[in-house]
């Protein structure tokens, strides 16, 4: 039985050893790719003017709620139970609207920063697969996750720049 192991063993060892060295492996960054690409850039500027219309928004929303809380403390002791009630009710309201807001404004900006960006990555991983084709590549993968590259390992996020027509 050991020896069948060991004859197995022996026979797959070279098919191994010759696969091993027609594996490619290509590493990019596709951070440096986005940044670099004027797309991005306008998405980016998008982005931050849509988030500053939603800070302005949320700004007005606090300053009411702040107006709203500092006539609450204000109300004098013989003010009637149910306009106190009243406040309060008006204040917790208020309250829970800014939370609505924030929840909404977040969904819509990453709503959003994924529709402007959909077609940016697209159009990067439709480059880095023709820069694989043409280059032969067993296996692309994203530089910085990696701890450590070897010598072995192509970096190939100039030839993906020059593919995409970026400096």
């Amino acid at each position: 039985m050991l020896k069948k192991i060991l004859l197995a063993m022996a026979v797959a060892l070279p098919m191994f050893a010759s696969a091993q060295s027609t594996v490619k492996i290509g590493v990019v960054d596709t951070n440096v790719l986005i940044q670099a690409m004027p797309e991005a850039t306008a998405a980016q500027t998008k982005l931050a003017d849509t988030s500053k219309k939603y800070e302005d928004a949320y700004g007005k929303l606090i300053e009411e709620y702040k107006r709203l809380a500092e006539e609450f403390q204000n109300m004098k002791e013989d003010v009637l139970p149910a306009i106190r009630e009243n406040k309060a009710r008006d204040l917790a309201d208020k309250q829970n609207k800014i939370q609505q807001f924030e929840q909404q404004a977040q969904e819509d900006l990453g709503k959003q920063q994924q529709e402007l960006m959909a077609p940016i990555m697209q159009k990067v991983k439709n480059a880095i697969e023709a820069v694989g084709a043409e280059g032969k590549f067993t296996v692309i993968s994203e530089k910085p996750a990696f701890i450590y590259i070897g010598e072995g390992a192509v970096d190939i996020t100039n030839d993906v720049k020059n593919r995409l027509g970026l400096k």
